[in-house]
């Protein structure tokens, strides 16, 4: 196709339809269905546009722009455009047509100043725009709420973006009211009508135990079962490891080999051994579960865990890529039995350079096996035992790691995880704050340690292979969060530069506006990718970077195993960048219904505490005024919620939209951005993922 875009691109070129194409490209008689299929293709990624009577043209020469659209509860949008890196593009409530949040669209821009973007004018970073086409929907189905009006079944969407309710026929059997349900999504030909779709499956009333998260779980078209045939062929995999596998591996059983994981974890993918040498060097190995001895390509294995592309870690509930008999089986390292291992074997100084990198097939016998808590418990209070002198040792190495890699410009972007406990009936009773403490440094040390010293061999073979990236930042992105930082009272300087994003994030360590400041930022970075080419990664500071540790939930890793130990199986340069489109999109997907999980039984939680007689109090953080109310964020809990006006108690407020402050007319009090105050929680919408908040004396 490169001679297409040739042609499509030249300043020369009128627009032809099919058969001129054919013919100025000099397209053989046996090449033509091909290349009209190929264009067709390319058409239906929004690579190419075919306007009226058929002609054919480049998006750019025509004003226009691919990509996906990203969907405001208020009707408005922005494009994520797929081809440039400028600002997104705006897109009103009027001219989304058909589109649904999440859709892959073709947008025509309003603006001619599209053309100059990389030009630094600043009438070219506002850009907006109409949908005109929708190239691929997001989903096929969505999760909604059963009702009736008077001559209708309708199905409200749980998805507060998706703001048009799915006319449906009446439902047979019937459903009652109120019910949660599951609609395949029809045609949707005109704005000016409902979508609509027919209910395929009934998940329950809507307050019935675990029908949330099944919703979230429909939602997102997360899979629940395994084909039977990845279960048969799972099923006929030997439990005990053959005496000829273990002749040709190298024997790590004698090591004293220890794993830390969560106090819930069943699949354990990395293990640590050491060694340290007459010379005073380290010897490091890095044990990760060989999953590439039973998932082959080509099996029904590898293509289901290929289209999974990774676990799913909902709240009280795994969707794992791998049947359970090698998640939480014959992969998983657990304490007290062989496993099979792809080892990264690491030789250290005393300045924490690798001086020596090997990578072995071998076997194991794990010692111990840590919680976090546990691991942390000894970290800080030693017994002088042999366990601890074996933990204090790699403790000791995994702090030289560390401190090397901030002073080399690593971003510390780590954040305390919030795990939402649940009784038996899926009510949550608790939400427990778990610190990035230093047994999870110490794993994170040796896992990034391993990470890039396997994306340095994989260059070095020139083997096609999967890379993790993170690109550079936008500047305008940057630009953004630094005006935010001012309406907290954060002063910065460029943030282009690393060292500044460093100064900033050790200036608010400890603070109670600390987690704001560094979600923010992370929002106004790059998402971290997979991509065949090792493009760097900005927050970890190395040029060289992948996933190599955690084969049992990530396919990505899978994948970088086949190629440092030479068996790329079906995948060749070409079928692995479809391989990592598939996979960057099943990331996001599984990150996206993480998040919902988590913020949704938040909401639960909070929603139990406004029906109490007493209510707690928090401390928050305001993060914006608005003439309406304030903005906070409960740090405790990474929690964003609204103090609306009225809810200000003490006094009578007023929005100053000149200070951008609420001010109390009698008592002159005031609340600004930055500022950190006591409330409670008051009311909370589960259908719209809201919570409002009272604030005052």
């Amino acid at each position: 196709m490169e001679k297409l875009y040739q042609l499509l691109s030249s300043d020369s070129y009128q627009p032809l339809n099919l058969r001129g194409l054919i013919r100025k490209l000099k397209i053989t008689a046996q090449g033509e269905k091909a290349f009209a299929n190929a264009l067709e293709a390319e058409t239906t990624a929004g690579k190419v546009v075919r306007i009226r009577e058929g002609l054919y043209a480049l998006p750019q020469k025509l004003g226009m722009v691919a990509g996906k659209l990203q969907m405001n509860e208020r009707g408005f949008g922005f494009l994520l455009p797929d081809d440039f890196d400028g600002p997104d593009i705006y897109i009103g409530a009027g001219d989304t047509a058909t589109a649904f949040h999440g859709d892959r669209v073709m947008v025509r821009l309003n603006e001619p100043q599209f053309r100059r973007r990389g030009s630094g004018n600043k009438s070219a970073e506002k850009l907006s725009g109409a949908v005109v086409k929708v190239l691929q929907r997001a989903r096929t189905q969505l999760v909604g709420t059963l009702q009736k009006s008077k001559h209708f079944y309708i199905v409200v969407p749980d998805e507060p973006r998706i703001p048009q309710d799915i006319y449906v026929p009446e439902p047979m059997p019937p459903v009652p009211v109120g019910y949660k349900v599951v609609v395949r999504l029809g045609e949707w030909p005109s704005r000016h009508v409902n979508p609509e779709g027919v209910v395929t499956e009934v998940l329950g009333a809507a307050n019935a135990p675990g029908v949330d998260l099944l919703s979230i779980i429909k939602k997102f078209e997360l899979p629940e079962e395994f084909p039977e045939d990845v279960e048969a062929e799972a099923r006929a995999i030997p439990t005990a490891i053959p005496k000829e596998e273990i002749r040709h591996r190298e024997d790590f059983r004698s090591h004293f080999v220890m794993t830390i994981d969560p106090d819930d974890a069943k699949d354990f993918d990395d293990a640590l051994s050491y060694k340290i040498l007459d010379n005073g060097d380290f010897e490091i190995y890095v044990h990760i579960a060989d999953v590439s001895a039973y998932v082959k390509p080509g099996t029904a294995l590898d293509r289901e865990a290929s289209r999974r592309g990774n676990s799913v870690y909902l709240v009280h509930r795994v969707i794992p890529m791998l049947p359970e008999k090698l998640s939480n089986g014959i992969c998983s390292l657990q304490p007290g039995v062989d496993r099979l291992v792809r080892t990264a074997v690491l030789r250290l100084n005393k300045k924490g350079e690798v001086v020596q990198q090997r990578f072995a097939s071998g076997i194991i016998h794990s010692k111990q096996r840590f919680t976090y808590k546990q691991a942390f418990k000894l970290i800080q209070k030693p017994d002088n035992t042999e366990l601890w002198r074996h933990l204090a040792e790699l403790v000791k190495v995994a702090r030289v790691l560390r401190r090397k890699r901030f002073d080399r410009g690593a971003l510390d972007l780590d954040f305390p995880e919030f795990k939402v406990r649940l009784d038996e009936n899926g009510k949550p009773v608790m939400i427990e704050r778990i610190e990035n403490d230093e047994s999870h440094q110490l794993i994170e040390e040796y896992m990034l340690l391993a990470n890039e010293a396997v994306a340095k061999e994989l260059r070095r073979k020139q083997v096609p292979a999967v890379y993790r990236i993170h690109e550079n930042p936008d500047p305008l992105r940057l630009e953004e969060f630094r005006m935010q930082l001012k309406s907290l009272g954060i002063s910065v300087g460029n943030l282009s530069q690393r060292g500044e994003v460093q100064k900033l994030l050790l200036s608010i360590r400890g603070k109670p506006e600390a987690p704001v400041v560094k979600v923010n930022l992370l929002k106004s970075l790059r998402r971290a990718m997979y991509s065949t080419q090792a493009k760097g990664h900005f927050g970890l500071a190395k040029q060289n970077y992948t996933h190599f540790t955690s084969p049992i939930r990530r396919y990505a890793d899978l994948l970088v195993h086949r190629a440092l130990y030479a068996k790329p199986g079906a995948s060749g340069p070409g079928q692995l960048e479809q391989i990592i489109a598939q996979i960057n999109q099943t990331e996001k997907n599984a990150s996206d219904a993480e998040n919902e999980s988590v913020k949704l039984k938040k909401l639960e939680y909070f929603d139990g505490l406004t029906k109490q007689a007493k209510k707690p109090r928090f401390k928050a953080l305001v993060l914006e005024i608005k003439s309406f109310g304030i903005l906070v964020e409960l740090p405790e809990f990474q929690l964003q919620g609204l103090v609306a006006i009225s809810e200000i108690k003490g006094d009578i407020f007023v929005f100053d939209n000149r200070t951008l402050e609420m001010r109390g007319q009698r008592t002159r009090r005031s609340y600004r951005a930055g500022q950190e105050i006591s409330v409670e929680a008051v009311k909370v919408d589960l259908f719209k993922r809201q919570i409002n908040f009272s604030a005052g004396p």
